[in-house]
């Protein structure tokens, strides 16, 4: 090791122990974390600060995503690698605390779980927070378009083209506008997957997560409302007369324009769908 990056240890080494105890137990950012055997792998999302929202000409937006905003996430945290599959989900249906649910006959396993609505993506939460003795929970909106960008101000994490998104998500492609015929267009490219693909399948983003555009919508925290009540640190926006709950991500069948970091999908919380999944958030100390 050379005299300057010995140097820069022993300065990271002393500010790290002049920390609060606090600090000295959170993990540093990219660190994968997992609980238990059946648990969902989680990576440790750092703090920052973000523009939440669509810019200004941004191809597709809708008014409900913007103007754009400044949001603070002031504490890092832990969020699924993967969205949740099919094996980590049935963990929870052997200990009687989650339905089973279908599979399309397009496979489970490391697939993402399915037909899953918003109450049992909470419930799922809960039976891990029981299982592990940690804090699980579905993530808010703010934290889910953090993560999703990792540093990228564009539609993509990957840049501003879209005709390279099938380098890095499973999206309605050319083979699987072959297959189902639905009434949009499809993303002129091929993914070389049809319906939903395994988890981890495309590239990482920056922060070291997989299919946050793409594969299956995920459930959020928050509830559904117009783009000025949307959050500015990284709580959630919750009011009593939920009626919609929010879904991010796009998945394997939708509108191109609809898989984007800032689009948002308000839903019924009692849908299942064969596009619908979850990804999960633990809390850091």
């Amino acid at each position: 090791m050379s005299g300057l990056r010995r140097l820069c240890g022993l300065v990271y080494l002393s500010s790290w122990m002049a920390g609060s105890a606090l600090a000295a137990d959170v993990p540093v950012a990219g660190t994968v974390l997992k609980d238990c055997d059946r648990c969902p792998e989680l990576v440790v999302v750092p703090a920052g600060q973000f523009v939440m929202g669509a810019k200004p000409g941004d191809n597709g937006a809708d008014d409900d995503e913007g103007p754009p905003h400044t949001v603070t996430i002031a504490k890092p945290f832990a969020l699924g690698k993967f969205e949740v599959t099919f094996d980590e989900w049935e963990a929870c249906v052997a200990d009687n605390a989650c339905e089973r649910t279908p599979d399309e006959a397009w496979g489970r396993g490391r697939r993402p779980v399915l037909h899953v609505d918003f109450e049992q993506a909470v419930g799922y939460t809960k039976w891990l927070s029981t299982k592990t003795g940690k804090s699980y929970r579905l993530p808010t909106e703010a934290e889910w378009e953090y993560a999703a960008r990792a540093g990228s101000a564009e539609p993509w994490f990957w840049g501003a083209d879209p005709a390279k998104i099938c380098g890095f998500a499973n999206v309605y492609d050319e083979s699987a506008h072959a297959k189902y015929r639905f009434g949009w267009k499809p993303f002129r490219c091929d993914d070389a997957v049809v319906e939903t693909a395994p988890v981890g399948s495309f590239p990482a983003n920056a922060f070291g997560l997989h299919d946050m555009l793409g594969n299956v919508w995920e459930w959020v925290a928050d509830c559904y409302q117009a783009y000025d009540g949307a959050a500015r640190d990284q709580s959630a926006v919750v009011m009593s007369d939920c009626k919609k709950r929010l879904s991010r991500g796009g998945s394997w069948n939708v509108f191109p324009v609809w898989v984007r970091a800032s689009y948002r999908y308000g839903l019924e919380p009692q849908l299942r769908s064969n596009n619908l999944g979850l990804r999960v958030v633990r809390e850091l100390p």
